[in-house]
């Protein structure tokens, strides 16, 4: 929980201080944004650490509009970068009936720059995987059908245990990311692959022990503190 001050009080978005933390990941204060400059050294301690190998990063947040579960990924110029984005949705969309791939996007929208998962899509390398994990306020709807299921707290930690085991068939199953993926077409965002998943819902690489490599242009102080 990054937000505990803002959650007491009710809040789903604010902090106590009226900050949408999920803006100011660029360059979180100490101050004003305590808790992401907390976590955002960390990350960072863990990315210049050679013994550890930074591979995903999945920021879950409530939805106060669109129904079921969907992902936010982000847009590469590498292709084949771009096109293992998609494999950890897709598995996942099999593992759980209320998780909706036709809702997942990848986008680089500049009102979102400055998110976790855009922020730290740019900073780590190819192997990473940077993610924002969407879920209804509300409900789902079941494959199929126009039936709508509400969430419960039950509901809600069974997707929890429904990405864990995508993680359990990631890892076994990952030499399909060494394989040549299906194309996908350049209107990225509108379209997307053309994955087949256990049901369809409505609206709603590896490399152990790889030192990852940093960007050129990237200062570690400046990444580890604030202005």
């Amino acid at each position: 929980m990054l937000n505990p001050d803002g959650v007491y009080l009710g809040n789903y978005r604010c902090s106590l201080m009226g900050f949408d933390l999920n803006r100011h990941w660029v360059d979180p204060s100490p101050w004003a944004h305590p808790t992401l400059h907390g976590v955002k050294q960390l990350i960072v301690q863990m990315y210049n650490n050679p013994k550890i190998s930074l591979e995903f990063y999945i920021d879950i947040h409530a939805h106060s509009t669109m129904m079921n579960g969907f992902m936010y990924g982000n847009i590469f110029e590498e292709e084949e970068r771009f096109q293992r984005q998609a494999i950890f949705p897709k598995l996942l969309c099999q593992n759980a009936e209320d998780f909706s791939f036709s809702s997942t996007s990848f986008n680089r929208d500049a009102v979102k720059a400055g998110t976790g998962r855009r922020f730290l899509g740019g900073l780590l390398d190819h192997s990473s995987y940077c993610y924002t994990l969407e879920v209804s306020f509300y409900s789902y709807i079941l494959g199929g059908t126009t039936s709508t299921v509400p969430y419960t707290e039950e509901a809600y930690m069974k997707l929890g245990r429904n990405v864990a085991r995508t993680f359990s068939d990631y890892y076994r199953l990952n030499t399909i990311s060494e394989r040549p993926l299906a194309p996908i077409p350049n209107t990225r965002k509108e379209k997307m692959p053309s994955f087949k998943c256990a049901t369809q819902r409505g609206p709603g690489n590896s490399h152990p022990g790889r030192k990852l490599q940093r960007r050129s242009q990237t200062n570690p102080t400046e990444l580890s503190h604030s202005s």
